[in-house]
């Protein structure tokens, strides 16, 4: 009787999101370069604990500030040197947190070939 085939091990992933500063950009695509092959860097604009409010024209409103958000799609073997490395990158010594989320990826296919990872 014919054996069963064994698949291999399913690769379970995570999406590791963080939110730094503009001025931490460059030195935390030089760092990561050594630990993945890519990451997608997207502006965005924030507002936490410390909001600023402005007023223009008789009206109040939040200023967010600018900030950037670094993700990667990782094998879970690299999460934790991963976010050991961008608390490192993050950290500025003021009152302006910067956050990490991890957040399980189910799938992921290549666009161009169609192919699941």
């Amino acid at each position: 009787m014919p054996q069963p085939l064994e698949l291999p091990a399913k690769k379970t992933m995570k999406l590791i999101q963080c939110i730094i500063g503009l001025d931490k950009l460059e030195a935390a695509v030089e760092e990561l370069a050594k630990w993945t092959p890519g990451l997608t860097a997207t502006p965005v604009r924030d507002y936490g604990e410390k909001e600023r409010i402005s007023v223009y024209r008789g009206a109040q409103y939040r200023v967010l500030s600018p900030k950037i958000m670094i993700e990667l799609a990782v094998d879970d073997n690299k999460v934790d040197d991963l976010v050991r490395v961008l608390i490192e990158i993050g950290r500025n010594g003021g009152a302006d947190e910067q956050r990490i989320f991890i957040v399980p990826v189910e799938q992921a296919y290549h666009v161009r070939t169609g192919f699941m990872d």
